[in-house]
């Protein structure tokens, strides 16, 4: 990763799992600097302080990484628009529900602006990120921010902000589905006659052993689904309540409309 100056504004789950990822690539602990007021930074060779005050009158780094809750964004959000230096460049930031437009009316309508939505397996380096930016973000720009976000995973575009929502719902929230269906599964087993903690057992380990199977595989997930139902067999069984017209996929469909309905409220 290329060596560019660097300011990252929190650093708490997300954003420590990203300056971990930046580092382990590469990118040189001296081009870091990381605002943080409340945990302490311990990665050597990063310069770290807990407000931007403190930001020497000249640093301007090439691109602002803000990772914080979208509920402490003003307040750390506004030290950088009086600060200047640190607004004037490229600005990513990871925070869901805040709009392109808010940080445009807080930064000024030139600034270059990236607005991404990773997810919480970014903490173990398997997470998806997507990304949307406004017009004053170049393409290189563009690039950065992708090499920046890939650091934790894998990474997308869209290019119509009002999608963001949508993808909130489906990648930003969709972990906690899948937790509820290991918790499901391992109840439903339970219910089955099998004790407690195995059957919280075979739930994790089946459902990301299937998920590493359906990243590795050139097939699709409907394909691996048909290669492991055989007919008559048990699979099928279960899937004939799974698959009902009062099964899964309208219940997941509107679960998902919940979040993306949501989503733009929060927004708005």
């Amino acid at each position: 990763m290329a060596a560019r100056p660097l300011l990252l504004v929190g650093c708490g789950k997300m954003g420590g799992a990203l300056l971990a990822g930046w580092l382990d690539q590469g990118l040189a602990a001296s081009d870091i600097t990381v605002i943080e007021p409340l945990a302490p930074v311990t990665a050597a060779g990063v310069t770290t302080m807990a407000e931007a005050a403190a930001l020497p009158a000249d640093y301007a780094p090439a691109i602002t990484v803000v990772a914080v809750k979208p509920q402490t964004m003003d307040e750390a959000v506004a030290p950088l628009a009086a600060h200047g230096g640190a607004a004037r460049g490229l600005v990513l930031s990871i925070a869901a529900g805040k709009t392109i437009g808010y940080f445009e009316e807080v930064l000024g309508s030139g600034s270059a602006i990236v607005r991404a939505m990773p997810n919480t397996p970014a903490a173990v380096g398997r997470g998806i990120t997507v990304l949307t930016a406004n017009p004053a973000v170049t393409s290189a720009g563009r690039q950065y921010s992708e090499d920046l976000m890939s650091a934790v995973g894998e990474v997308g575009w869209v290019e119509d902000e009002a999608l963001m929502d949508a993808v909130t719902a489906t990648s930003g929230s969709g972990p906690a589905y899948v937790f509820l269906l290991i918790e499901t599964l391992a109840r439903a087993a339970e219910e089955a006659g099998l004790e407690a903690e195995l059957a919280l057992k075979l739930a994790q380990a089946t459902v990301s052993g299937a998920g590493e199977l359906a990243r590795l595989a050139e097939e699709t997930a409907a394909q691996l689904r048909h290669n492991v139902t055989s007919p008559g067999g048990t699979t099928a069984a279960a899937l004939e309540v799974l698959m009902a017209e009062d099964g899964l996929q309208p219940l997941m469909t509107r679960a998902v409309a919940a979040a993306t309905k949501r989503s733009r409220e929060l927004a708005g």
